[in-house]
């Protein structure tokens, strides 16, 4: 650690996303907090008819995280759920070649967030794996239909046609899209149409946290 960020850690010491505790410089999680996570093995799962893996199960700390990265501005946390996904994800879906594509947020909703977490995941495994990303979809549609709290049925119906391959882009064949939670894969679904239309041949799914039952 720095001076500066001895002194920094003196004034405001770092503390836990999930709860609120002491934590070591740098980690997101206290080492209680981190243990709590239930890690995913590296099976992946069909989901919107896409293969897909996720890290963690979204429930405890892995929850917590995601709820900071979203809600709580804390954008420097998807450096450590990118270096989790490096980790642990199955070799064959970060292989060379492949490119990274962020699942879009509405414009209404990224211009309140500031950022779309999903973008900044994908940009923080590409950091780590050399891969290319591609931010080629756009989200049309109202920015107050929400997927979270809704079933598989309404999931499908509320995402349907509302992602788009933006005008003038063709992403490259082998594609996987990056989010920071999976539930139903209807977004994933969604996203995987708009790129088949545009060219694609492969697309898997991978994201920092899967629903639990998923």
């Amino acid at each position: 650690m720095t001076l500066i960020g001895r002194a920094l850690s003196l004034v405001a010491p770092p503390f836990c996303w999930s709860c609120g505790g002491d934590s070591p410089h740098a980690e997101p999680l206290c080492p209680p907090c981190r243990g709590e996570l239930r890690r995913l093995d590296d099976a992946t799962v069909e989901l919107g008819g896409l293969e897909t893996w996720a890290a963690v199960s979204y429930e405890g700390p892995a929850r917590a995280l995601v709820s900071a990265l979203k809600f709580r501005g804390a954008a420097g946390l998807a450096a450590p759920m990118a270096a989790q996904i490096v980790a642990s994800a199955p070799a064959h879906l970060l292989r060379h070649g492949a490119v990274l594509v962020p699942v879009p947020l509405h414009p209404a909703r990224a211009r309140r967030r500031g950022f779309n977490q999903a973008e900044r995941i994908a940009a923080a495994i590409a950091r780590r794996t050399g891969l290319g990303v591609e931010d080629c979809l756009i989200r049309r549609g109202t920015a107050k239909a929400r997927q979270v709290g809704r079933g598989r049925a309404e999931r499908l119906v509320g995402i349907a046609g509302a992602i788009e391959l933006r005008p003038v882009m063709s992403p490259t064949s082998r594609v996987v899209l990056v989010d920071d939670v999976v539930t139903t894969g209807a977004t994933f679904a969604s996203c995987a149409a708009a790129l088949g239309s545009g060219g694609a041949r492969e697309v898997s799914a991978l994201a920092y946290a899967r629903t639990p039952g998923r």
